[in-house]
Order: structure tokens, then sequence, then C-alpha cells
């Protein structure tokens, strides 16, 4: 049996008890794949700019959403943008963004 880690262990959101939001809360996560998409097209195209607002409307709707590790992470990434760090740092950023993103589930825990 393999034990989960914190790094590996599904994100819920902080909102998973108000029913007025659980659909909300669905469509957010079942488009991630899209705005993970989008993030890394626009680091593979060097589009600097275009990255830094989806981290930026990233950390926005996670945390209005109730996905607070995602928000922080994503504007970890944004503020990397918009300094000019090396690409290498951003690439890393990047990296941890989707990594986290793609542990946002909708519903509630089992």
């Amino acid at each position: 049996m393999t034990q989960t880690t914190k790094e590996t262990e599904p994100l819920y959101s902080d909102l998973i008890d108000d029913p007025d939001l659980g659909k909300i809360v669905e469509l957010f996560v079942n488009d991630m794949p899209n705005r993970i998409a989008a993030m890394l097209d626009q680091f593979d195209s060097s589009d600097w700019e275009g990255l830094r607002r989806s981290a930026h409307q990233l950390k926005g709707a996670a945390g209005s959403y109730g996905y607070t590790p995602i928000s922080d992470c994503a504007s970890v990434l944004e503020e990397a943008v918009r300094g000019g760090e090396p690409e290498e740092q951003i690439r890393q950023a990047v990296d941890a963004l989707i990594a986290i993103c793609k542990r946002a589930h909708g519903g509630t825990p089992a």
C-alpha cells in the first residue's frame, strides 16, 4: 500500500460545505486542465505577459473558490514573471503551480 504525502494528496475547497457554491467549484476544477495547458503554452512561447496574466487570474479565482494553496502558488508565479526572474526560476514556479492545480478536487473528501 502506498502512503499519500502532502504533495500528492487531493486538495479540496475550503468552501465544500457551501451548497450554493458546489457547482461553481466543480466548474473551476473541471476547467483546470485548460488553465494548465494555457500556462504551459505561454511559458513555451515566452509569452511572459500572458503567463503573468494567467497566474493573476488563477490567483483570484482559486482564492474565491476556496483553494488558498493554489492562490498562494499562483501569486509566486505572478511575482516571478513580474520581477523578471530567470527563466529557470519561472519554470520552477510554473511546475509547482501545475502540481498543486492537479491536486484540486471538487466535492467533498471521501
